[in-house]
């Protein structure tokens, strides 16, 4: 279907996850949905504002479920050739700033905390990770039906 956003190779339907710095939140969701709705879903990951890395407890928070995950925070801009079927925006700065362009399929604002903010030890800030982690996993999925 031209101009659909599908792409035509394999006919998944496109996901883009968009956050602030795309390297906790956002990084998980892509590779959750990469994962888990693979049949259906290509999912990509962009923030506003990237950061330079991915967090480096969000890529244990998706070892400990299974995931292998070797993403790279991105801007929205490296996606302006494409067409997405679904944005999901994770925090209120993204939905506010995001881009016009995407804005041609549906788009969703899905609140996570930032599990990046959270503070104590390592294992207090794994609670957290594992907290947004577990909501992607078991609520993402609901949002995404066609």
């Amino acid at each position: 279907m031209a101009g659909s956003g599908r792409k035509m190779d394999n006919k998944k339907l496109n996901v883009l996850f968009l956050c602030v710095g795309n390297s906790c939140r956002s990084q998980m969701a892509e590779a959750i949905v990469n994962a888990n709705m693979a049949d259906h879903w290509r999912a990509y990951s962009a923030g506003v504002e990237p950061a330079g890395f991915v967090h480096p407890l969000a890529i244990k928070a998706l070892a400990e479920i299974g995931i292998e995950h070797k993403g790279s925070p991105k801007h929205p801009d490296v996606f302006r050739d494409m067409k997405f079927d679904l944005v999901i925006t994770l925090c209120d700065p993204a939905a506010e700033s995001c881009p016009v362009w995407l804005r041609g399929g549906r788009v969703i604002h899905f609140p996570l905390e930032d599990p990046a903010k959270a503070v104590g030890s390592e294992e207090e800030k794994m609670v957290v990770f594992r907290r947004v982690r577990d909501r992607i996993v078991q609520e993402i999925a609901a949002v995404m039906q066609p």
